[in-house]
């Protein structure tokens, strides 16, 4: 069988090492005779899976012993509810950085809790770049600061944290988490959804220091209130078992290839190959300021939108799939998560120039 290049954004390609151990144990996972998805949750067998999974997540991430991490549901869009119901905790405002469409949407959903303030934006410049910290207006009486470190449509990451003083740091990380290491301590609480580094959609990482919990606002779902699902294991109602089961065997994978440093060290190579060449082609752009440039998500447009769809076609006859960008902003994206090898980085490369001879 010949798998494609999948380029998604998410739900996006899993290791292939991970996709063949999980259908090694389909029928049987370690001799149950069950498969994972046929499990109660409150099995020992399943129980010693989300455990596993918590304490490999926990030693990738280096996650101090006073951050709970929990496995829930919703995705980060839920997220962006979740967090202003969880960590407002009776002040009537928060701050937002807006550097694309995903921090946009969590400001707005959070403008349903409280008041937003916008700390500091890039909109001005269409998005192509992380707002210098030295734009930065925090707000001392802000509940906490949210900002998306890495913006999946646009292409912008921020490769450095905000300092944001005394003011609680929340960061949505779902397109680049595990990708690099990440010094947790700088943070109050990490959220980012499974489908692009981690594992299967349905999945929601929360990575939360103990004492931002337990202040939910009056009303919130019990689900939702993080001191509950953390006392409850995440397990207060069924959770996402096959997900974690995945994400579980992606965090082994990771830690087999020698953890985030050794990560970082694959991804930055993969990201280099691809800006260089598009940087030194006339026929293809990036729009992002090259020092916030994402390592996981690079968009990019052709000289002539009119062959957007020869490009798409050609690459679809040479095996590689989902290349075109993001509705809202058009033009071709390609993302390179972690489970996306160097061959296939170097594969789409040649189609690049190999289109650009024919049409540039």
């Amino acid at each position: 069988m010949t798998r494609i290049v999948n380029f998604s954004a998410g739900p996006a390609l899993l290791p292939e090492e991970v996709l063949a151990r999980a259908g090694d144990e389909m029928l049987d996972w370690h001799g149950s005779g069950m498969c994972v998805m046929e499990m109660s949750h409150r099995g020992k067998e399943f129980i010693s899976i989300a455990a596993e999974a918590e304490h490999d997540l926990r030693e990738l991430l280096a996650v101090p012993a006073h951050y709970k991490v929990l496995f829930l549901q919703g995705g980060a869009t839920l997220q962006f509810a979740q967090v202003p119901m969880n960590l407002l905790a009776g002040r009537g405002k928060a701050d937002y950085v807006i550097t694309g469409e995903w921090s946009k949407k969590a400001a707005k959903e959070a403008a349903a809790h409280c008041e937003v303030a916008i700390a500091a934006t890039s909109e001005d410049r269409r998005f192509r770049c992380a707002p210098p910290q030295d734009e930065w207006r925090v707000g001392a009486d802000a509940a906490y600061l949210h900002y998306c470190s890495n913006e999946t449509i646009g292409g912008v990451e921020f490769h450095w944290v905000p300092d944001t003083g005394a003011v609680t740091l929340v960061a949505d990380a779902s397109s680049h988490i595990l990708s690099r290491p990440l010094e947790v301590s700088r943070f109050g609480l990490i959220y980012a959804g499974a489908q692009k580094n981690i594992g299967p959609a349905g999945l929601t990482i929360v990575v939360v220091r103990e004492d931002l919990m337990g202040r939910a606002a009056r009303g919130t779902p019990t689900v939702m209130d993080y001191k509950l699902q953390a006392d409850a294991d995440s397990m207060l109602n069924t959770p996402a078992t096959y997900s974690i089961y995945i994400a579980g065997l992606v965090f082994k994978w990771l830690k087999q290839l020698g953890g985030l440093a050794e990560m970082e060290r694959r991804n930055v190579a993969k990201a280099k190959l691809l800006y260089d060449y598009l940087d030194a082609s006339g026929f293809y752009r990036n729009p992002v300021e090259p020092r916030d440039r994402s390592r996981m998500n690079v968009p990019f447009t052709l000289a002539d939108a009119k062959l957007d769809d020869a490009f798409l076609k050609g690459a679809a006859e040479r095996g590689m799939v989902q290349l075109k960008g993001h509705r809202s902003v058009g033009g071709m994206r390609a993302s390179i998560y972690n489970a996306m090898p160097m061959e296939g980085v170097q594969r789409l490369v040649d189609y690049l120039k190999e289109f650009e001879r024919r049409h540039g």
